[in-house]
């Protein structure tokens, strides 16, 4: 059953429990710092699947996502006193810095000789750090405008996800998604994409873990949507980074869409630039 006119959607902000944040970043740093180190000459020069990018750049951009925590806080506080940034405004702002991303990866991968130890020199300056990078109440100066503290940490969850799953199809050798993480990944997606089409007309399903109701249109009210868009949760991530295309979602079998304006949703794809 459906009625009315499928406008914006208010939506609560999703909470991230402060403490699972930090369990969730912790396991996926180790994650990754088990598998660092035993990668050969010949898996390091590998292309990593990122334009331009060989394996060895991948981990220093990695490495460099994890020190971007206490870099942060170290810098002085924003003047503003409410955030500027949240979650949704940083998912869909990170094409706009891509560029200096991708230089800085490059210098670091070029002044780095071990990727693996400078990966676990950044672990160790997260964990020092840790219990102030999940307070709710702290302000940092990100370029896209003062963020909480708690939302930047949630993004670096976000990023090690996406590149674990980039590290793992580049070298042939599984680096494990904690859970939490992936859980949080897929639903920072999810709601960004939301935020960016909202509406009511469909719903993207990624079970276990997320439904959220998007696209305008004829506004669903009672039993099973109209429109259907169905899909696991490492499909979903590769989807929403532009890892993989609908098209080859669909043909693959792991993406399912049901209704006339389900495949709209393609339009907004990939989220995170």
């Amino acid at each position: 059953m459906s009625g009315g006119s499928g406008g914006a959607v208010r939506r609560k902000p999703r909470v991230y429990p402060p403490q699972r944040v930090g369990d969730a970043l912790l396991a996926q740093v180790e994650s990754l710092r088990l598998v660092a180190p035993r990668l050969s000459a010949a898996q390091l020069a590998a292309p990593s699947g990122l334009p331009g990018w060989d394996v060895r750049t991948l981990l220093a951009h990695i490495a460099g996502q994890i020190d971007a925590v206490p870099r942060l806080l170290a810098e002085p506080a924003p003047v503003v006193s409410r955030p500027e940034t949240d979650l949704n405004r940083w998912a869909v702002s990170t094409a706009d810095i891509a560029e200096r991303l991708d230089a800085t990866a490059r210098r670091d991968a070029a002044a780095t000789a071990d990727q693996a130890a400078a990966l676990d020199a950044a672990a160790e300056e997260l964990d020092a750090v840790l219990e102030t990078a999940i307070r709710e109440d702290l302000l940092l100066p990100h370029p896209f405008g003062a963020m909480r503290a708690l939302d930047f940490t949630v993004t670096r969850i976000v990023e090690l996800v996406v590149h674990s799953d980039d590290l793992a199809r580049a070298v042939g050798v599984p680096v494990r998604l904690d859970r939490q993480a992936l859980a949080t990944t897929v639903r920072v997606l999810a709601d960004a994409l939301a935020a960016a089409a909202p509406g009511s007309s469909t719903e993207l399903r990624v079970p276990p873990f997320v439904a959220v109701q998007c696209l305008a249109g004829p506004r669903h009210t009672r039993g099973t949507p109209p429109n259907v868009v169905e899909t696991d949760p490492l499909t979903w991530l590769r989807l929403a980074t532009g890892r993989t295309t609908w098209d080859a979602a669909t043909a693959s079998g792991r993406l399912r869409a049901s209704g006339d304006r389900a495949g709209s949703l393609a339009d907004h794809l990939p989220v995170l630039g």
